[in-house]
């Protein structure tokens, strides 16, 4: 177990917004403790009070090269040298009012664990808003990505520029003579300030081959990362948890269920697929009695004529209700959400970063009560 860092940490609105800091100790932990300051005025509307948080590295390996270490020539010499890499990394947080079981948050293709943590145009992003709901919260950067990018694949990152496409296949909008556009009635939040936000958000994966056009992300890699992470969320909480997954995310998310028996319930949102019925990864979920639930936004189905990818996504959720028929009938329990039929409208691939992401949030934390013991 890591050494802790204690702190006082008063968070007011967002949990960027630090009131008070004393530090005491050292280690790579933080244990953020509630000291004097801590009063019920602290504790008041508009306040997120933080018992403890920190980071961590989990799963992984390590690697090592032929031949023996140089020491004489120590700044030149790889022979007999080690690497630790494919691990996740992961940023926690634990309210000081905790009621709820931890929650992990797994990103997309492209991302990283700043698209739970903030939106766009600078509001609570979903790990503030389950904070406050009185979950903890345990944000991944999956292998190969962002603060794990330590990597035992040479991969090739290409400079080609591509918002263009991103943003279509999100079904935010689209790009017309030379402008964004937005979706009728969309939620996600306008002006070419957010917009540059939003496209800086864009993090490379350091093992893949994308200057090639190869998007060859490892499932059984990262999968093995997210299991260490949760069992390691248990050793120190004694819970079961939540595991969130989004897009690219979800692949290794049903995965995950093989190398763990600690997940309490997976929350997808927009997978790019549901774990194909009999699989490996299906009967792990099944076996498990692991209660799963699917998001999806608006401008899906081939009626979206102006929504070039709204076809492509009719046919990735269509895979969601496979799963969730053959799932519940085998005793299972699964639901699917398609948030217009909810009268949640506007939403794209990034609900949670939008201008009702509070509304779908207080939605996920229903199904939470009513589905998850």
């Amino acid at each position: 177990m890591q050494n802790k860092l204690s702190r006082r940490t008063f968070l007011k609105g967002s949990a960027a917004g630090v009131l008070g800091l004393s530090l005491l100790g050292s280690g790579a932990g933080t244990n953020v403790s509630l000291g004097a300051e801590a009063t019920e005025e602290t504790l008041g509307t508009g306040n997120l009070v933080i018992a403890e948080q920190g980071i961590f590295s989990a799963g992984g390996t390590v690697i090592t090269s032929d031949g023996t270490f140089d020491v004489d020539n120590y700044y030149t010499s790889r022979e007999g040298s080690t690497s630790h890499v494919d691990h996740a990394n992961v940023y926690y947080q634990i309210p000081a009012e905790q009621s709820g079981l931890p929650m992990v948050f797994l990103h997309g293709y492209g991302q990283s664990r700043m698209g739970w943590m903030t939106t766009p145009d600078g509001r609570q992003g979903w790990s503030d808003m389950f904070l406050r709901m009185g979950h903890s919260v345990w944000l991944i950067d999956q292998p190969r990505r962002g603060e794990a990018g330590q990597t035992s694949v040479a991969g090739t990152i290409t400079t080609e520029p591509s918002d263009q496409t991103w943003y279509t296949q999100f079904r935010i909008g689209t790009y017309l003579e030379g402008a964004f556009t937005y979706n009728e009635g969309s939620q996600f939040p306008e002006g070419e300030e957010v917009l540059d936000q939003f496209f800086r958000q864009m993090t490379p994966d350091t093992g893949m081959d994308s200057a090639n056009g190869d998007q060859n992300i490892d499932n059984t890699v990262v999968a093995s990362a997210v299991a260490a992470s949760i069992d390691e969320i248990y050793e120190r909480t004694g819970q079961d948890s939540i595991l969130v997954t989004h897009s690219q995310g979800g692949a290794p998310g049903w995965e995950t269920a093989l190398y763990t028996d600690h997940i309490a319930a997976i929350i997808a949102i927009e997978p790019g697929a549901a774990a194909t019925v009999d699989t490996d990864e299906y009967n792990a979920l099944l076996e498990k009695g692991i209660p799963v639930t699917f998001y999806y936004g608006d401008y899906i189905g081939e009626e979206y004529t102006d929504v070039p990818a709204a076809a492509m996504w009719a046919y990735m959720a269509s895979t969601a209700d496979t799963f969730t028929e053959a799932y519940n009938a085998a005793g299972g329990n699964s639901t699917v959400v398609r948030l217009p039929d909810e009268g949640i409208t506007g939403n794209s691939h990034f609900m949670f970063q939008e201008l009702n992401n509070d509304v779908i949030a207080e939605h996920v934390e229903t199904w939470i009560q009513e589905n998850v013991i």
